[in-house]
């Protein structure tokens, strides 16, 4: 199917900025004649036709936002959308809530029903980024907020934590304290963003310990995890600890660990990337790179109804990283908290 025109490809015919075709189609008196005729020539070459629901948004107050999330079974994202809502719920807004099972498509036709329902911006942790066709020229009249994971287009704000630093100390305790070689990082699909730049932070640890990194991205289940943790577990060189990407891997390898008898941590060390209720009351209670889901969804929601007081659309949005924390717990090695 041809792809539509969108309106960046009107400011590049026209040899504008996408403000200047939007304050053009806004019929503002800030443009000169000769600009606005560049514009409409551009328009009438490609045929354009732009989201006249997103323009009518400018005006209309429905006072709803939208929130768009892969899934809500995994307590992480759960959290973020709590949080989401109680900042909006303190605004005098409601909240869509919708999710995108991960797939890119769903998430972009979930944002335009959102857009035509008049809500008045939107908060999304987007799928695989690298097929995500969440943009601000395809929704050029509603404010849009990103967290956990960005999108390329870089005039949309974004809220993420330090998934490689945090990532790398974790790794390097094990290396430093704990003395472990075979270290190996799981995870469930290298697509994902957080999961590239937690494996590029665990990568860079092992690498600096003069290490050899080892990764699996084929975590999918709890019997595909177990049969990959039963073949780490073997032979001469046996891996003595593990890294897991997010709390969905560390549950799965949890599970194969204790199903098959495996003790933590006398015969291999886990540590996961992710907090999750239980997780200090296990046994043994586990070692985690604690991210601040709540505050994510706090600074995310605060940073979009900033924006829609202002009603901002600046060509460079905002990029806040919000720290972790690593909790020592038994899991890794360590005797106390």
């Amino acid at each position: 199917m041809e792809r539509k025109p969108t309106m960046n490809d009107v400011a590049r015919i026209a040899g504008v900025g996408t403000m200047t075709v939007s304050r053009v189609l806004n019929g503002s008196a800030n443009v000169t004649e000769e600009t606005a005729r560049r514009v409409y020539h551009a328009i009438e070459k490609l045929g354009y036709r732009p989201n006249e629901m997103a323009r009518a948004l400018r005006s209309l107050k429905s006072r709803t936002i939208g929130l768009i999330v892969p899934y809500l079974y995994d307590q992480f994202f759960a959290t973020c959308a709590h949080a989401v809502n109680m900042v909006a719920r303190d605004q005098g807004y409601s909240v869509m809530l919708t999710t995108s099972n991960n797939d890119p498509h769903t998430e972009y036709e979930e944002a335009q029903s959102m857009v035509q329902r008049h809500v008045e911006g939107m908060v999304i942790i987007p799928a695989d980024i690298r097929k995500s066709r969440i943009n601000q020229s395809d929704f050029s009249g509603t404010h849009i907020v990103t967290m956990d994971r960005p999108v390329h287009d870089s005039r949309i704000d974004s809220v993420q934590v330090q998934n490689q630093r945090g990532a790398r100390r974790a790794v390097q305790h094990l290396i430093q304290q704990h003395k472990h070689k075979r270290i190996v990082f799981l995870g469930y699909n290298r697509n994902l963003y957080t999961v590239r730049a937690r494996f590029e932070g665990y990568r860079r640890a092992m690498l600096e310990a003069r290490l050899e990194p080892e990764a699996t991205f084929e975590c999918s289940s709890e019997e595909v995890t177990a049969e990959i943790l039963s073949t780490m577990l073997q032979g001469k060189a046996p891996a003595t600890a593990f890294f897991t990407a997010n709390n969905l891997t560390t549950r799965y390898a949890l599970h194969a660990l204790v199903d098959s008898g495996v003790k933590v941590p006398d015969e291999v060390a886990l540590v996961g990337f992710d907090d999750f209720e239980l997780a200090d009351i296990l046994h043994p209670t586990l070692t985690v790179v604690r991210q601040p889901a709540a505050e994510l969804g706090r600074v995310a929601a605060n940073l979009l109804f900033d924006r829609i007081k202002r009603s901002e659309f600046p060509e460079e949005g905002s990029h806040v990283v919000l720290p972790v924390e690593l909790v020592l717990r038994r899991s890794c090695g360590c005797k106390g908290r």
